[in-house]
This record gives C-alpha cells, sequence and structure tokens, in this order.
C-alpha cells in the first residue's frame, strides 16, 4: 500500500487552486460571453451536482461532442474533479467516427453542443445502447439541458474525488494505419504535461491566450496551464484569417497556438496589412512540421515570437520545445528546421528497432521515458507492447540529433518513401521547395512505379500570383538534396488536404494515386 505522505495532485485538485487563485479574473471569453473564475467554480459546483443527482458516478465515461466553448471545458473539468473517465471527441469529425470512439470507450453519458450536434446526438443515442443519456449545453432534442438543470443546486465548495492513477482521459489517435487508438492518461500524466508546460514555455507575464483549434485537442491541453497563471482564454468556433486578427486587436491577445498551416493563411492573407499584432508576445506551433522559409517570413512579419512544441497523444503536449532564443535566422538558421531540445522532465533518445542508441547524425526513431508517458492504448495490449517496448515509448518519428543536442524530425517512419532501395524523408524534400519564394507549400509522397518501387512526388501549391516551372523546382532539389530526393513529378494544385487538426493528411493524399494498391509502411 502507498504511502499517502508522498501523494501528490490530481487534475481535479489543480482545476481546483486555479479557480481559488483566479477569483475575479476573467477566465474564459467567447465572443460576448466572459466568466470569471469565480463564476466558473460556481457553474462547475452546480454541474456536477446535476449529473451525480443524474447518477454519474466515479469511474463512468463521459464524452462531450462541442464546439469549442466553455461549457465543452466544464465537461472535461467536471471529469477531473469527480473522478470520471472523459473521451474527447473532435468536433469535425463523421457520426461513423463519433459512433465508433463512444462504443470503443464504453461511453455512458454524452454532452453535445446542442446547436451543433443536437441531431447528431440523436442518431448516436439510437446507434449505440450503450450510450444511458444525453445531456445538451441548452436546449436539446435529444435530452436534458443540463445548464438549466445545474441552476436548480446552489453552489457548494468543490472537493476533488479523482486519485493520481486514475484514468481521466481517453485522447484517440488519427487512425493513420487503421482504427483510432484510445491513449490512456492517468492524472499523474497530465498533471506532469501541465507543470512541464508551465516550466519549459516561454509564457508572457500576463497570458491572454486564443485558441482556434479544437480545445478537445492540444489547444485543450493548455487551458490548466493557462488558469494556473490566472490568466485568460479566448476561444472561437473555427478559424479564419480576419477572424483571427480581429480576436487579437479586441482582446489584447498576448499568446496563441497555431498549426503551421494556419500561420501559412495569415502570411497569405490581405488582412494581414492592416492588423495590429502588436500585443502579440508568443505564438506556440507544433503538430506538423513547419517550412524554415515560411518560418523565417513569420518571424519578419509578427517578430520573435515564436516557440514550437513537439509531442504526440502518447506523450502529450510537449517532449521537446525550440524556444524563442532557439529560434534566431542569423546565427543558427538550420536550427529552424529542428523541433527543439527534450524537456528537463523526460528522457528522450534516438534508437533502433532493438533499443540501441543509434550514432550522433544518423537517423533513429524517437523514444521516451518518462512521467509523460502514456498507460497504454484503451483495450489493446498488442498495439500497447508494440509501442512501449524496450522499456521506451517508440514514437514512430524519424530523426536526426545534431552535436548540440536540438533534434531534427526527417519524418514520420510510415511516410518514409524507398525509392531504388533508397530512403528519401518527405519532410526535407518539402522544406526544399517550401524555400522558393514562389510557394507557399508542399506535400512530398511516394507514389507507385513500375522502375523505382515508389517515386517521389510532389503536389505544390503557389503564393497567390506567383509563378515557377516544375522543371525549376526539382532541380532545387536536386541541386540542395541530390538526385534520389528529386520529385520525379510535380503537380501544382490549388490547395493541400488537411485533418481536422489542420495537419497536412498524406493518407488522403496517398489514397488518390495508390488506389487500392497495398503500400509498405516503413
Amino acid at each position: 500500500m502507498s504511502n499517502p505522505l508522498y501523494d501528490g495532485c490530481t487534475m481535479g485538485d489543480l482545476i481546483l487552486r486555479a479557480i481559488e487563485r483566479g477569483g475575479d479574473r476573467v477566465a474564459f471569453i467567447l465572443d460576448d460571453q466572459q466568466l470569471t473564475y469565480r463564476a466558473f467554480g460556481d457553474l462547475l459546483s452546480r454541474f456536477t451536482q446535476a449529473l451525480a443527482a443524474r447518477g454519474v458516478r466515479q469511474g463512468d465515461a463521459i464524452a462531450a461532442l462541442s464546439s469549442n466553448r466553455p461549457e465543452a471545458f466544464l465537461a472535461t473539468a467536471a471529469a477531473y474533479v469527480m473522478g470520471l473517465r472523459i473521451t474527447w471527441m473532435h468536433p469535425l469529425g463523421s457520426e461513423d467516427d463519433h459512433a465508433y470512439l463512444l462504443e470503443d470507450s464504453g461511453v455512458t453519458t454524452l454532452l453535445v453542443d446542442p446547436p451543433v450536434f443536437g441531431e447528431r446526438a440523436v442518431s448516436l443515442a439510437k446507434r449505440l445502447p450503450g450510450i444511458r443519456q444525453v445531456f445538451g449545453f441548452g436546449p436539446c432534442v435529444a435530452g436534458e439541458d443540463i445548464l438549466a438543470a445545474a441552476q436548480a443546486y446552489t453552489a457548494q465548495p468543490l472537493v476533488s474525488q479523482s486519485q493520481e492513477d486514475d484514468v481521466c482521459v481517453l485522447i484517440y489517435t488519427g487512425g493513420t494505419t487503421g482504427k483510432p487508438k484510445g491513449v490512456m492518461h492517468t492524472h499523474r500524466v497530465q498533471v506532469s504535461m501541465v507543470m512541464t508546460e508551465l516550466a519549459e514555455w516561454d509564457w508572457p507575464r500576463e497570458v491572454r491566450m486564443l485558441a482556434m483549434t479544437p480545445i478537445t485537442h492540444a489547444a485543450g491541453a493548455m487551458i490548466l496551464a493557462v488558469m494556473m497563471r490566472s490568466g485568460t482564454f479566448v476561444m472561437s468556433k473555427g478559424f479564419e484569417a480576419q477572424r483571427f486578427f480581429e480576436l487579437v486587436e479586441r482582446h489584447r491577445i498576448t499568446a496563441t497556438f497555431l498549426v503551421p498551416t494556419m500561420i501559412y493563411v495569415l502570411l497569405d492573407s490581405p488582412a494581414l496589412r492592416e492588423a495590429d499584432f502588436s500585443s502579440l508576445q508568443l505564438i506556440i506551433y507544433g503538430a506538423s512540421p513547419m517550412s524554415p522559409a515560411r518560418l523565417v517570413e513569420g518571424m519578419k512579419v509578427f517578430g520573435p515570437v515564436f516557440m514550437q512544441l513537439y509531442a504526440q497523444s502518447e506523450a502529450p503536449n510537449t517532449v521537446t520545445v525550440l524556444r524563442q532564443c532557439d529560434h534566431d535566422p542569423e546565427r543558427f538558421p538550420h536550427r529552424l528546421a529542428s523541433c527543439g531540445m527534450p524537456i528537463g522532465s523526460s528522457q528522450v533518445r534516438l534508437l533502433d528497432d532493438d533499443g540501441r542508441e543509434v550514432p550522433a547524425g544518423e537517423v533513429g526513431e524517437i523514444c521516451v521515458r518518462g512521467p509523460l508517458v502514456m498507460k497504454g492504448y484503451w483495450n489493446k495490449p498488442e498495439e500497447t507492447a508494440r509501442a512501449l517496448r524496450h522499456g521506451w515509448l517508440y514514437t514512430g518519428d524519424l530523426a536526426r540529433r545534431d552535436a548540440d543536442g536540438f533534434l531534427y524530425i526527417v519524418d514520420r517512419s510510415k511516410d518514409m518513401i524507398i525509392s531504388g532501395g533508397f530512403n528519401v524523408f518527405p519532410r526535407e524534400v518539402e522544406d526544399v521547395l517550401s524555400a522558393d519564394p514562389a510557394v507557399a507549400s508542399a506535400a512530398v509522397i511516394g507514389v507507385p512505379d513500375a522502375k523505382w518501387g515508389e517515386a517521389v512526388k510532389a503536389l505544390v501549391v503557389l503564393k497567390p500570383g506567383a509563378q515557377v516551372s516544375a522543371e525549376s523546382l526539382i532541380a532545387r532539389v536536386r541541386d540542395a538534396k541530390g538526385a534520389v530526393q528529386a520529385p520525379k513529378t510535380i503537380e501544382f494544385v490549388d490547395s493541400l488536404p488537411v485533418t481536422g487538426l489542420g495537419k497536412l493528411d498524406k493518407k488522403a493524399i496517398r489514397a488518390r494515386y495508390w488506389d487500392g494498391q497495398q503500400r509498405a509502411v516503413h
């Protein structure tokens, strides 16, 4: 039996501490809606009482299907405090996607954003007998208005019922190699994540954070760090460049999280010319690689405010960090292609398949051990054993380490192209293509080829009004990386498909060319 003398806190404890610290400061803003910390605490108390009165008990599984709104985080906060397990649902998923997640994770109570997902909830409840009750954040065709119900209760002092080693959240991976997997995280992991964010990131003195990506993913994993600094978390339903600039100016935003494709949209937007973003002190970027050339462009526009994080669902939100001071295009231009250095609380190594560390400068798989590593995949012991082997979490990301300890991701192992027996890392080719002044973005994949097995193909989006020939771009890559890496063909497209998280969707791109053929996963 463990000694309680050494017990740490849970995410429920952190929520309550943040509420107490924040007091009458503004915690959340959505459009004209504002919630202070004190008001959020009162609402959380009433909300948890309403759920408990409707049979929701410690250990139960709930899910929230919602666009960005404070109530979506209210459900997560309630889960942390009540000792529930919450499944995060991506708002852009299909009904089949949502049905799979709910059934796989054993959810019995579903909370939804009625204007957006009321009808979806009706369909899901019919499909899934395991869903015992549906509640709406407002009047809802699928079930009771839980916010109205909560008003019948009087706010009481909150006490966290959760334990450190309880599984508190399931985060489902993108499912690029089959069905999505539910990543299990305990309170211990989530608290370590928040503490790491607070310790390792370049936070402004006054945090006014803008989230335009779903708060049921990476942006939501930043909320509690903002709350622990008594900051204000501003959210928006969806991303649009003009809207971004309006919110930054209106709320004097000091920090934001953007995926690279969103930054490209901002840089290419006509609204940029008239925008006032002078308050912005921190742009956190991550979730997918960013073109160094476009990063330099961004630094010229927004200033030295960029900080990169590298992580994955299995080791959430911070495995390495490229700090603002490491973004130095004059002294260390090559570091702009790096994902940074490992954080202090985790061990990070580049290993081969047998668990051996590769020599400096060679490509190995990024492997992690420490307090941020997942407990495993929900109900998938074989997948868990494959990811957690030799005492490490194998991330699936291939990288090199330089003499100074910076890591450079060359690609996902499954995205690597083998052409004529040679390894080609699409990320490296994409960086060269994106360095051309005419190129807005690029995606490189392997396509079936009778001679080479896989041939390197590039899809390129040009900047508005720009022109460049395919031959010129192929020559650029050949000169920079050699003939093997040079694309055999280049296709100019108006846009590239992205996932609901804004990541480049290589799976969708490859599907156009493989047409049912089996591609080896490297």
